[in-house]
Order: C-alpha cells, then sequence, then structure tokens
C-alpha cells in the first residue's frame, strides 16, 4: 500500500511538478499513526532518494535548466533545514497556511486561464529569470516545504510558471531537480531533531521503492507532453490541491466543499478540453502552412 503511494505521489509530482510531500504527509497523517513531525520525516527521507531519481531522468529528457538549480536549491535547502527544526522542536507552519494557500489558489487560477484559453500571441517566451527572484522564492519554499510537510512543488512551480519565462517541462524538471538539496536538507535537520530509532524505516523503504519506479515514466510524460495542455494539468491541480485551505481561509462553510471541489473539477475538465482543443487547431495549422510551402517550392 505504501509502495503504492509513493509510485502515484511520484508519478504525479514527477509529471506536475508538485503533490508528492502534500499527498504523502497526508496519507500518512491519515493512515499511519505518525506525528506531523515523523511523517515529514518519513517523507523527506524517501525523497532524498526519489528527487535524485527524478533528476537524472528529467536531465536525460532534457527538462532540467540547469543555470536556475543552485539559485534555487541553495536557499531552499537553507530554508528546509530552518523548517524541518521549527516543526521538531518549535511550531508548525499553520499560521502562514492560509495566506500562502490563497495566494496559490488566485495563481492557480491565473496559470489555468492563462494556458488554456489564451487565443492568440505566445504563451511561453522564454527570458532570463534573475537570482534576486529565485533565491527568495526557494528560501521561502524550502521552508514551507518541510515545517508544512509539503511545498517545494506547489509554491515554486506555479510561480515560475506564471511568470512565462520558462517552459512548463523546464519548470517540472528544474524544480524536482533542485528538490534533491532540499530533500537532503530538511532529512539532516529532522534527524538532529529527533530520535533516529523513532523513524519507521520500512515505511521509508516503501515510499522509496515506489517513487524511483515512477521517476523516469514522469519524466518521460513532460518530455512528450504539449506545453499548453501541460500547464493547464498544473493549473487544475494548484486548484485542487490549495482548495480546503483556500475555503477556510475565506470563511466558506465547510458543507459546501464537494460542491466547490466538484466546480473545480468541471472547470479543470473544460479547461483540458479547450487546450487539447488550441493544440490540435494549432498543429493544423502548421499542417497546412507546410503543405503550402511544399506546394509552392514544388510549382
Amino acid at each position: 500500500m505504501i509502495g503504492v503511494l509513493g509510485f502515484i505521489a511520484q508519478l504525479v509530482d514527477g509529471s506536475l511538478g508538485m503533490a508528492y510531500g502534500v499527498t504523502s504527509t497526508s496519507l500518512l497523517l491519515a493512515v499511519g499513526g505518525l506525528t506531523p513531525a515523523l511523517a515529514s520525516t518519513v517523507v523527506h527521507l524517501s525523497e532524498v532518494g526519489t528527487t535524485a531519481a527524478s533528476g537524472v531522468a528529467h536531465a536525460k529528457f532534457g527538462n532540467v535548466d540547469w543555470g536556475k538549480i543552485l539559485w534555487m536549491a541553495v536557499p531552499g535547502a537553507i530554508g528546509a533545514f530552518a523548517g524541518a527544526y521549527v516543526l521538531a522542536s518549535v511550531l508548525t507552519a499553520e499560521a502562514a497556511e492560509p495566506l500562502v494557500a490563497i495566494f496559490l489558489f488566485t495563481l492557480g487560477i491565473y496559470v489555468l486561464t492563462k494556458f488554456a484559453f489564451k487565443r492568440g500571441g505566445q504563451i511561453i517566451n522564454v527570458r532570463p529569470i534573475k537570482g534576486k527572484f529565485l533565491a527568495p522564492l526557494g528560501l521561502f519554499a524550502g521552508f514551507m516545504d518541510a515545517a508544512g510537510g509539503g511545498g517545494w512543488g506547489p509554491i515554486s512551480t506555479p510561480t515560475l510558471l506564471s511568470s512565462g519565462r520558462m517552459e512548463p517541462r523546464k519548470v517540472v524538471g528544474t524544480v524536482d531537480t533542485s528538490e534533491f538539496l532540499v530533500a537532503l536538507s530538511a532529512s539532516i535537520g529532522f534527524l538532529i531533531a529527533l530520535s533516529f530509532a523513532a523513524i519507521p524505516w520500512g515505511v521509508v523503504a516503501a515510499l522509496l521503492i515506489g517513487g524511483v519506479i515512477a521517476a523516469p515514466i514522469a519524466a518521460w510524460v513532460v518530455r512528450h507532453l504539449n506545453a499548453r495542455v501541460l500547464g493547464t494539468a498544473v493549473g487544475g491541480l494548484i486548484l485542487i490541491t490549495n482548495a480546503r485551505t483556500f475555503l477556510n481561509a475565506v470563511g466558506v462553510d465547510p458543507s459546501f466543499n464537494v460542491f466547490v471541489y466538484l466546480a473545480i473539477v468541471g472547470v479543470w475538465a473544460v479547461a483540458l478540453y479547450f487546450a487539447i482543443s488550441a493544440l490540435r487547431k494549432e498543429n493544423g495549422s502548421l499542417l497546412q502552412t507546410g503543405s503550402s510551402a511544399t506546394s509552392s517550392s514544388a510549382s
């Protein structure tokens, strides 16, 4: 069961750049009887292996922007170490979660709209992203990842996607690859703060094995998915993973949550339909242009 969870979590995370920590931590807290600190420790220890495997696979398929790795990974590692200490010794990041959820939910709407419904012009305009933007992003995402049980991908991926300066596959591959240092640093922080003997190593191993198997499959999916479809898929996942905290933060009655979730899934499905339809039209236009060029050269 835990191994299957690791496989699914890494398949989603490696394909869409987020959700391994959130998915794994939530399930371990629900069925594993672990404290938040132990659950986050288990997830980050397993991520040391899964992110290494994911990084190698993404690099093989050309999904990594190496110029941005250190700018994100080093501050992210510092933030993760601090977050691990905070979670294990002081408090959790619950106070910041509502504000983060509101920000990410809004960002999710923007990403979904941009990739699914925008017509005309370029969706992506590849340009440099300065280190003074990447470093604070990595520091904050790393801290929230360790202290909140997951946050590196959910914060980094939509933020970089919304900039429109990186291809979606490069965003996913870069975020996943840089997460190795974040997971390693968080794990060291947890091992220092917690008892080594208290860690359920069998659960760590099961998550690790499932994740390592899924890593190359996810990297292959990212390499071959169209940017518009991949961006739309990420946008919908951002909305789903932040919906509960967002709804609590804005004061929506919990009894309405299920209807909001259904509405999000419905909008996500429509967005994917629009994205795929736009892709087909774009491909059709390219084919017609190619045929016209061939005919002109022949005549």
